[in-house]
C-alpha cells in the first residue's frame, strides 16, 4: 500500500489531484453490498478529484477483494471444468473503483470470480468469467438527485440484481456458497434502474435483460420498509418478462421474494420465501417452484462469527413426452433441501472461513442426480445427496 500511495502521489503532483491516505473514509462503503459476517474495509484508499470537475468532483475510492478457496465433495458430477472430488481455485480477484458523492457517481467492479453454489457442479474461475459476465461483471453510472429530488437516483449499466436475499460474490454473503434459491435468480443484468429512498422506505424499479440475455424485456422491482429503529426490515422483490420470443426459460417467467431481516445485538436472522414460474416451452407445460430459506449469523466478538442457512424448494413440473421446464436442474417435479454452516474469522483486512454443506434431492430424473452416470462417462448420476466442505482465505482491502 505504501508503494502504491507513493506512486499515486507522484502522479497526482503533475495533474492537480490530491490522494487521500487510507483512513479518509470513516465508515465502510455501502457498495458492494455485504450481508456479513465479513466486513468491508472501513478505510479504503481514496483519490481527490481536482476542483476543475466542478459539482461532479469529489473522491474516488479504490478497494477490492482477493481470495482463494479449496474444496472436497462427495458424488462429484464432473460436469464442468473444476467439478472434481477436490480442488483449489481463485474465488475472487477483484478491484472496486467508485465515486459516492456529488450528482454524478459510478461503480466499477473489475477482475475474476467464481460462483460456488450448493447443489450445483463447481465451475472454476476461468470458465465462470468467460461463461458469464466477463472481467468487468458490474459497472454503472449513477445520477443522484439534489435538493427537492435528493430522494431519487438513476443508474444505468451492468447492475446487480434486485432479486433475492443473497448477493453475487462470495465475500458479500453469510456463507461461501450461495444457496438453492439463489440459483433460480438473476445475478447481473444490463439495463437502467430508478431508485427512491426516504426514511424507512426504499423503492427501486429496473428495466433490464434479466438473466443477461441482451433482450431488454424484463421489469424488476424492490420495495422495503425498515422499522423498530432499523432493526427490522420487510422487503418484497419481483421480476417478470414483458415480452415473448425469449428462448431463455429462466428469463421468460417471473420470480417473487418476500424477505424479513432482523438484527439484534450479535444476531442477524433473515427468513424468506420465493416463488418462481415459467410458461410452457413449445408443446410442454409450464413449471412453478416454491422455496423457503432461513439465513442467520451470530457474532461471538469482532473477529469470530458463525453463519448458517437452511433451505427447501419444490418444483411442480411434470415429466413426459414433452417435459416441463426444469428450474431446479434435477428434473421436472423434483425437490431439494440443504443446510450450510460457516464459521468465519476476520482480522482487519484478512479473513478465513469454512463451509460445510449438505444437499438432498428427491423425485429427480434418472441421471440428473449427483455423482457420475455409470456405466457411461456421462456428466451426472443417480446419487440423491452431496456433502461439500469448502475453505476460503482472503483479504478485503
Amino acid at each position: 500500500m505504501k508503494n502504491s500511495k507513493s506512486a499515486l502521489l507522484a502522479c497526482a503532483a503533475a495533474i492537480g489531484i490530491s490522494c487521500g491516505a487510507p483512513g479518509a473514509h470513516a465508515d465502510a462503503l455501502t457498495t458492494p453490498s455485504m450481508a456479513g459476517p465479513l466486513a468491508a474495509n472501513p478505510n479504503p484508499f481514496s483519490v481527490d478529484l481536482p476542483n476543475w470537475f466542478g459539482d461532479a468532483g469529489g473522491k474516488i475510492y479504490i478497494g477490492g477483494d482477493v481470495s482463494g478457496l479449496a474444496y472436497v465433495q462427495s458424488n462429484a458430477t464432473h460436469a464442468t471444468h473444476g467439478d472434481d472430488d477436490s480442488g483449489i481455485d481463485l474465488s475472487n480477484g477483484q478491484v472496486f473503483i467508485q465515486k459516492t458523492d456529488g450528482w454524478l457517481q459510478f461503480f466499477v467492479d473489475a477482475g475474476a470470480y467464481s460462483f460456488p453454489t450448493v447443489g450445483v457442479p463447481y465451475t472454476n474461475m476461468s470458465s465462470t468469467v468467460t461463461g458469464t459476465f466477463g472481467y468487468v461483471p458490474e459497472a454503472y453510472l449513477k445520477i443522484q438527485g439534489e435538493g427537492a429530488l435528493s430522494s431519487f437516483s438513476l443508474e444505468g449499466g451492468k447492475l446487480p440484481t434486485l432479486i433475492g436475499d443473497e448477493y453475487g460474490f462470495t465475500y458479500q454473503n453469510m456463507n461461501i456458497e450461495r444457496g438453492l434459491l439463489w440459483n433460480n435468480e438473476p445475478i447481473v443484468s444490463r439495463g437502467a434502474q430508478l431508485n427512491f429512498a426516504s426514511g424507512p422506505i426504499t423503492i427501486s424499479f429496473s428495466l433490464n435483460d434479466g438473466t443477461y440475455t441482451n433482450r431488454y424485456n424484463v421489469l424488476s422491482g424492490l420495495a422495503s420498509y425498515a422499522f423498530n429503529g432499523g432493526a427490522d426490515t420487510v422487503s418484497f422483490t419481483a421480476s417478470g418478462n414483458l415480452g415473448r420470443g425469449n428462448f431463455s426459460f429462466l428469463n421468460s417467467g417471473s420470480v417473487y421474494d418476500l424477505i424479513y431481516t432482523h438484527t439484534s445485538g450479535p444476531w442477524t436472522i433473515s427468513p424468506y420465501i420465493q416463488f418462481n414460474s415459467t410458461p410452457k416451452v413449445f408443446l410442454g407445460r409450464g413449471s412453478t417452484v416454491w422455496g423457503g430459506a432461513v439465513l442467520a449469523s451470530y457474532a461471538f466478538n469482532d473477529n469470530w462469527k458463525l453463519a448458517a442457512r437452511g433451505e427447501y424448494e419444490s418444483e411442480s413440473g411434470t415429466r413426459g413426452v414433452f417435459n416441463s421446464p426444469d428450474l431446479l436442474g434435477y428434473g421436472p417435479g423434483s425437490s431439494a433441501w440443504s443446510i450450510t454452516v460457516t464459521p468465519t474469522y476476520q482480522w482487519k483486512w484478512f479473513y478465513a472461513r469454512a463451509d460445510v454443506s449438505y444437499v438432498g434431492i428427491s423425485n429427480f430424473t434418472p441421471d440428473l442426480g449427483f455423482g457420475k452416470a455409470a456405466p457411461f462417462d456421462g456428466p451426472t448420476g443417480d446419487a440423491s445427496s452431496q456433502v461439500r466442505g469448502m475453505f476460503e482465505i482472503g483479504a478485503l482491502f
